[in-house]
């Protein structure tokens, strides 16, 4: 069924070309979309709660966004020289192996939801992309901000990386 909160997901996902295309260009612009995709993050899950319209769709759908978001992100960064192409990669596989282990779960109609580790590491990342992002911009010179940027992000890795494991518990558990 969609709803507001599905609604809300899908625009997450509709803004993730329009980032992808200013971003490299107009680095304020592109921070600002990236900002206001991953804000849509807290916004569709407060109202689905909220108004007690959590579907099976954007159980699963609100999840898939939030990866396409960090994923279209880390390769712009990448291609920005702004991170290390290995630090994307263990972040993307990360990625792949949840959707593929949520994919099998569900094969055998078994939803695993978004656990807290997985919620820490998506805020994480969308804290630090968004700190790399606004250091190119040329109204902010603050000399550390792209070494925050790189330490938070190696933190939401470490933390996709122990919350991945979790999830392969879990679906081990409920298969």
């Amino acid at each position: 069924m969609v709803n507001i909160p599905t609604l809300i997901t899908f625009s997450r996902i509709l803004l993730i070309p329009l980032f992808i295309l200013v971003v490299a260009a107009r680095p304020l612009f592109g921070t600002f979309i990236f900002a206001l995709a991953s804000v849509t993050d807290l916004l569709d899950g407060y109202i689905a709660r909220k108004s007690k319209q959590v579907t099976k769709l954007g159980v699963l759908l609100d999840p898939l966004a939030d990866k396409l978001l960090v994923i279209s992100a880390l390769i712009v960064l990448v291609d920005m020289g702004l991170i290390d192409a290995w630090i994307a990669i263990v972040i993307i596989a990360r990625e792949f192996i949840v959707i593929g282990l949520r994919i099998a779960a569900l094969s055998k109609d078994i939803i695993i939801p978004a656990e807290m580790g997985g919620k820490i590491k998506t805020v994480t990342q969308f804290v630090s992309i968004f700190i790399l992002l606004i250091a190119r911009s040329p109204l902010i010179s603050f000399d550390y901000l792209d070494d925050i940027g790189i330490v938070l992000l190696s933190i939401g890795m470490l933390i996709g990386i122990v919350s991945g494991i979790q999830y392969f518990i879990l679906f081990w558990k409920r298969v």
